[in-house]
């Protein structure tokens, strides 16, 4: 997902010499050749997530579109009061990209995890929240929030996500994106656990099991009409939500509060980070197994909530 994201980056750069990349010392192999490319486009700020955020509210005032990029926990967290009051409560053109979205620095533990973001971030007014899950779908949000004027939280996997969209895949932020039709259940999925979710989801359609398998993307405004139109045609009258992140306030939390605030009459069950810090240290898939978030898991869970 970094190499798409640079990639669409760079290419916007080109055309549009107003686009920044700024950094807190988290750059990498793709952001060097964005140097190379672009060398007045690019800054650095160190370890000061914080100021960086600032500094970015203000090249906004002064009519740049400045993309932050660093690390997903050190920007929801650390830099939340700034993201809140410098960006958002300004309403300014400020892009902020969070890398290793869920447990992706799953060898540097908890500290490092982002399953709280959407809850941390989700409450502030005036911002978009996107969450692409595969490479294909990162270079769609980026476009998008270059042509979105106002701020724009988009979170990213980096682990080599696998990509489940062809090449003629035309990303509209207005709708979810269905990966299969079913009338017996819904499952809701975003980010890169979407590759955990399909599976589980084949081997329920090999159970006989008919699934609606829907992938969201833009998390806020989070399109609710989708969510009450699908609860309509189900015949188990349940839908099911996958995040890499906690369920209290992420995916599962939103969908719940789209059931209960229209009064329908269905059951919503949140499969994610149960209200705690994530355990296991590792490969990605490792930790994800550890949690109960591997497509075995995803697909145990699912059938004992069917009995």
């Amino acid at each position: 997902m970094n190499s798409a994201y640079i990639a669409k980056l760079m290419e916007l750069a080109e055309k549009d010499h107003d686009v920044l990349h700024l950094l807190a010392d988290s750059g990498t192999g793709y952001d060097e050749m964005f140097r190379r490319n672009f060398p007045d486009q690019i800054f650095n700020f160190g370890i000061g997530e914080e100021n960086m955020v600032a500094a970015a509210a203000g090249m906004a005032t002064a009519g740049k579109i400045p993309f932050v990029f660093t690390a997903g926990a050190f920007l929801a967290y650390r830099s939340m009061e700034f993201i809140r009051n410098d960006v958002c409560f300004q309403n300014l053109n400020v892009k902020i990209v969070g890398m290793g979205s869920g447990l992706s620095w799953s060898s540097l533990g908890p500290t490092h995890h982002t399953t709280e973001d959407l809850s941390v971030l989700r409450a502030i007014p005036n911002l978009m929240i996107l969450s692409p899950a595969t490479p294909k779908q990162v270079s769609a949000c980026v476009e998008a929030a270059y042509n979105h004027v106002g701020p724009v939280y988009i979170k990213i996997g980096m682990n080599h996500e696998t990509e489940y969209f062809k090449d003629d895949y035309a990303f509209d932020i207005n709708k979810n994106d269905v990966l299969s039709e079913g009338d017996d259940i819904a499952i809701y999925v975003t980010g890169s656990i979407i590759d955990e979710a399909y599976k589980a989801a084949e081997r329920l359609k090999e159970d006989g099991i008919c699934v609606k398998l829907v992938n969201v993307v833009r998390m806020k405004p989070f399109i609710a009409s989708d969510v009450l139109e699908t609860a309509e045609t189900l015949k188990m009258k349940k839908i099911f939500t996958v995040e890499e992140h906690n369920i209290h306030g992420g995916l599962g939390s939103i969908v719940a509060e789209m059931v209960a605030f229209n009064g329908l009459n269905i059951k919503v069950c949140p499969i994610g980070i149960e209200d705690t810090f994530a355990s296991g240290y590792g490969t990605h898939v490792a930790v994800r197994k550890c949690n109960g978030l591997d497509a075995d898991s995803i697909y145990r869970k699912i059938k004992e909530a069917l009995l």
